[in-house]
């Protein structure tokens, strides 16, 4: 056997004996690690409590009776189960169409988001050799960031553009978010730039590598900047308010909100007679149920990639 072969035969015997003693450090843990870990489990099972406990109070009350929600008697079931609070805030075709606008606002806004987010974020993530007014553009958008021309100005240049009562008013005034662009800028400038010139060497062009390199390996990050636009847009109601002239047009969250209204202004006795009839504990528990299912069934999708995706792009700035 020869010194060469005899010295590749130690190395692996070292290797493996390092792997196998590595693996017995981890296997075999002290008492005071076991202790830190059952003291971590339960901080997170009580903060994860925290969390859920009121949802779930909220759930109850929804499907409480007026009177056993009025009484606080509702914990986390309900007392006296009854439907009468969905019924009334179900039972309106208004509901359904602020429901249909919501969702067309959060498809389109989101897409033109994200969309634009890259647009801006690829460039900026160059240095300034290559793009030699990368600062200019990066300070004028910290300035926006920081500061805004305020509620009527902005109104004004809606109000000019023809876009009020119309569902653009919901989605261009908020069409770049400067912290998704930046959010996204940083993982960009995160990738090696190797990769880069490796795709240059073979032929290819800037869309190429931005839509057959950057984005494939940015899908974290995509998926953070995504989700951001898609809750925003969900939980937005002020634009609505602000845009938004008649009633048929409302998103659901502004729907949601005008539902909260004055007793004096109705003048139907019917109208009269139901309202009474719901507690407005009950009939506000139901409506924030109903504005957060969507984005229960949408967030267990995307947050695998949230925490990665912030922590990568908030690296390098």
């Amino acid at each position: 056997m020869s010194a060469l072969t005899r010295l590749r035969i130690d190395l692996q015997k070292s290797v493996c004996s390092k792997r196998k003693g590595m693996a017995n450090m981890i296997t075999s843990k002290t008492l005071g690690s076991r202790i830190s870990q059952a003291v971590i489990w339960v901080l997170v099972i009580a903060m994860a409590l925290i969390c859920l406990l009121p949802l779930l109070n909220m759930v109850a009350i929804s499907f409480s009776s007026s009177t056993a929600a009025s009484a606080n008697i509702v914990g986390i079931y309900p007392v006296n189960p009854t439907l009468e609070s969905y019924t009334k805030l179900l039972a309106d075709a208004q509901f359904w169409r602020s429901f249909g606008i919501s969702v067309l606002r959060v498809v389109l806004g989101a897409s033109l988001n994200v969309l634009l987010t890259i647009l801006m974020a690829y460039p900026l993530s160059k240095p300034k050799s290559r793009f030699k007014a990368q600062p200019i553009y990066m300070k004028f958008l910290l300035f926006t960031m920081l500061f805004s021309g305020g509620t009527i100005p902005i109104y004004l240049v809606v109000q000019n553009l023809g876009l009020v009562n119309s569902i653009w008013a919901l989605i261009l005034p908020t069409a770049v978010p400067v912290f998704n662009v930046i959010i996204l800028m940083n993982f960009f400038k995160g990738t090696p730039d190797a990769l880069e010139e490796a795709t240059i060497i073979d032929g290819a062009g800037q869309w190429t590598i931005l839509f057959k390199i950057f984005l494939p390996i940015s899908l974290p990050s995509l998926a953070t900047v995504g989700l951001f636009s898609i809750v925003g847009h969900w939980n937005d109601y002020f634009q609505g308010l602000l845009y938004i002239q008649a009633a048929e047009n409302y998103p659901l969250q502004t729907y949601i909100r005008q539902l909260t209204v004055d007793t004096t202004t109705i003048t139907d006795p019917e109208k009269l007679q139901k309202l009474s009839q719901i507690s407005n504990r009950t009939f506000n528990a139901a409506k924030i149920v109903v504005s957060t299912v969507p984005l229960l069934c949408i967030y267990p999708f995307l947050q695998k990639y949230f925490v990665t995706g912030i922590t990568i792009g908030s690296v390098k700035g």
